[in-house]
């Protein structure tokens, strides 16, 4: 009741043919709308071989389908492998409103092919993830042998689970530690638990309503329009019983931390409002889409300064001291967005990397929306994370939306460097993302939003169509390894399911469509999308820049999206190549959305040098092209590479030497020098190559302003020279504050 008061389906592929769909049953799976969603999804999956990566080893079976007011369709499938579960292999199936295939989310590269007979041992696999724990271990679960596909391409590893608590003792951990099932080599983990560093009168939200039971003459803190969502006290242990907090007259908590009901409130209201926010503004049946509410746990474990989501419920210490509960609004809309993005997506976006970034910046961005759609006096809502409990002991935000950077760690633009991050740092891009969006760059009244680079302006399109836009590209096109840029599957990113995300609602570019690409551009992330009112197709190279010995081939692959309308007949060609160097392909023309394989060969005995060759995608409706960059390597003895790591510090000059011996006759004028260089801001480098005679050749003097890193081939006349000898790359960093790394370089005479 409301109180007021005055204090506070299996799919398998056999010679490409269906033979059977069902739906699988999920307490996080929403109704299925009908057979006839799931055939024809099926039949899409069955006629798109090619772009959904299936080959004849795989099964499939429905995780849910759901049909949008339009009687647009989404079908989410899991994939398995020769019957091996296949992680990152889920993918979405899309329809139009008379059942015609719409697009596909996919995240393999490719179709899976490989072995599956491990030459690792599970008990192996077993110690060797038990030795990964940091903490105390309580149990070690056998180890599964699965298919890694997380980062597109398959591996044959063991996924094993350890169980028990982490270094401070009170804080569970379900670590899954990945293994190599052929090397026995650990290759990641990730730990299923999420973590943040009547009437009541709460801690931080001041008095606000909240629904409870009525039992005999007994109130319990249980929501019955929620789903009976219940908030029960740990009494500051880490186990144990959990009783529901029950009162007498329906009034609850001071507003002081020091009444155990003041946290319980601010939890109870946490649960009601999240679960509010996302069936009012979304349409999502709760957390877990099934109306189910969602048990919060408050004075959990001594001066606990942290609260987590353990897949099923809410846990809240109570903070340094037993006088901090962590029970803000934005801190448990952030924690159950975690919730919703587990259930929506199969296994969730993968917790590490881009995609554990895209995890932590979704429960961000609706963690602040919560707080936003609370509209309490006392904690208005805002871009910061945290805020309202100081625990980066600044008493200032943990992270900040508008300007990522200002915590220390965090990205604001992204870079080659983001993937490897912490996924809480990560998040950064995508939050900078959602804030330009939604509120603008420049002058807001949350804060001062930069751009990265010399990225336009972007005029905000307000909160309320920017959680749209997310919350449709995280239910209808997400797949668990969605990254920001994903060169060999550019489909498979945030910025092209975002912008297909705001066609769907807003129209092929319009205001908004037009908005989310300015603000992916703004914080980086490029994109070659455009607008077409008709039929109309992307190009993206998977190695835009390749190189190839005499003699030799290298391939690469032409990947091909449909961006609007209907998929047309696309026909691949190459523009002039230099002198010994030709292109094919296979096949020579794809159905748009379909790849083909791009081959470089190079003749013996040719000239080494660098040549753009244009690569050009007909269509009836469309011509679109992409420029290839090819280095065309020297003869035996004529190359050379060191990949030895160099530190770059702060006001210094390093060297990385490659002698060249056994090289017959004098350098190209065409010979190329690839240079990649780790750094903060390239514009405090100058790059120069010395030959043997201790000639310079300066490659970049300090231009590029804060772009991040060196990753270019560079085409220097070395013609007068001799090639036998010590060829030396000297790199200077001429200013303070960055630093960075030559991580290696390669000479081509």
């Amino acid at each position: 009741m409301r109180t007021a008061i005055a204090l506070v389906g299996a799919i398998a592929l056999a010679g490409g043919g269906v033979i059977a769909a069902t739906q699988i049953a999920s307490a996080a799976t929403p109704d299925t709308p009908g057979s006839s969603l799931i055939a024809d999804a099926g039949e899409a999956l069955k006629n798109n071989a090619a772009t959904l990566r299936t080959s004849a080893q795989d099964e499939y079976r429905v995780y849910s389908s759901k049909t949008d007011r339009e009687g647009r369709g989404t079908v989410r499938y899991t994939r398995t492998y020769q019957g091996l579960r296949v992680y990152g292999g889920d993918l979405v199936v899309r329809t139009k409103a008379n059942g015609d295939y719409a697009g596909s989310s996919v995240g393999l590269t490719k179709p899976l092919s490989l072995a599956t007979k491990p030459t690792v041992v599970a008990a192996q696999a077993a110690r060797t993830a038990t030795a990964e724990f940091e903490g105390k271990v309580t149990s070690t679960g056998t180890p599964e042998l699965f298919v890694d596909a997380s980062s597109g391409t398959g591996k044959l590893s063991y996924d094993t689970l350890v169980s028990g608590w982490q270094p401070d003792g009170q804080t569970p951990s379900r670590l899954h530690v990945i293994t190599d099932a052929t090397s026995g080599a650990v290759v990641g983990s990730h730990d299923e638990i999420h973590s943040v560093a009547g009437t009541g009168n709460s801690v931080y939200s001041g008095q606000v309503p909240i629904e409870t039971t009525l039992s005999g003459s007994t109130y319990s803190l249980t929501d019955p329009l929620r789903g009976n969502g219940s908030t029960c006290d740990m009494q500051n242990r880490t186990s144990g019983t959990c009783a529901v907090l029950t009162d007498a007259d329906n009034t609850w908590g001071n507003g002081a931390a020091t009444d155990r009901q003041s946290a319980a409130v601010d939890a109870h209201f946490g649960a009601a409002v999240t679960f509010d926010y996302f069936k009012n503004v979304h349409g999502r049946n709760g957390i877990f889409g099934n109306g189910q509410g969602v048990p919060s746990r408050v004075h959990y474990g001594n001066a606990y300064v942290n609260a987590f989501w353990d897949g099923r419920q809410m846990t809240y210490g109570d903070g340094a001291g037993n006088t901090k509960p962590l029970v803000s609004l934005d801190v448990a809309g952030h924690e159950m967005s975690h919730g919703v993005t587990d259930a929506v997506v199969p296994g969730g976006l993968t917790y590490s990397g881009e995609s554990g970034g895209l995890n932590e910046a979704t429960s961000d961005i609706f963690g602040s929306l919560v707080e936003f759609h609370a509209n309490t006096a006392e904690d208005p809502g805002d871009y910061g994370i945290g805020e309202e409990l100081g625990l980066a002991g600044t008493g200032k935000p943990l992270r900040y939306m508008y300007n990522p950077t200002l915590d220390g760690s965090s990205h604001g633009c992204w870079s080659s460097t983001t993937r490897s991050i912490d996924v809480h740092y990560s998040s950064g891009v995508a939050n900078h993302f959602f804030f330009n969006l939604a509120e603008g760059t420049g002058a807001t009244a949350f804060g001062t939003s930069p751009v990265c680079g010399s990225a336009e302006a972007v005029v905000g399109i307000g909160r309320d169509k920017a959680a749209k836009i997310w919350f449709r590209a995280l239910d209808t096109y997400f797949v668990s390894n969605t990254g920001y840029v994903n060169t060999a599957n550019p489909g498979n990113t945030a910025r092209a399911y975002t912008l297909a995300a705001a066609a769907d609602l807003y129209g092929l570019c319009g205001t908004e469509y037009k908005a989310v690409r300015a603000a992916w551009t703004s914080v980086n992330v490029a994109g070659n999308d455009v607008c077409s009112a008709g039929n109309d197709f992307s190009l993206t190279l998977s190695a835009p820049n390749t190189a190839v010995d005499p003699g030799a081939s290298v391939t690469l692959t032409a990947t091909t999206a449909v961006v609007n309308g209907t998929a047309e007949t696309v026909t691949f060609s190459a523009g002039s190549t230099p002198t010994g160097v030709t292109v094919s392909f296979d096949p020579p023309t794809v159905t748009a959305g379909e790849p083909s394989t791009v081959t470089v060969t190079a003749a013996d005995g040719i000239d080494a040098g660098v040549a753009p060759i244009t690569i050009t995608a007909t269509a009836a409706s469309m011509t679109r092209s992409a420029t290839l960059t090819v280095t065309t390597n020297s003869g035996p003895g004529c190359n050379g590479s060191n990949l030895q790591t160099v530190t770059v510090p702060d006001n210094a000059t390093v060297t990385s030497p490659i002698t060249v011996s056994g090289c017959d006759g004098p350098p190209s004028a065409t010979s190329a020098v690839t240079v990649n260089i780790r750094h903060t801001y390239i514009g405090d480098l100058a790059v120069t190559l010395l030959a043997p005679d201790g000639t310079g050749y300066v490659l970049h003097n300090r231009s590029g302003g804060t772009n991040d890193n060196i990753n270019q081939t560079f085409t220097v006349d070395l013609s007068s020279e001799t090639a036998n000898g010590t060829w030396t790359l000297q790199v200077r960093d001429a200013a303070t504050l960055d630093s960075g790394a030559l991580e290696g370089w390669k000479l081509s005479l």
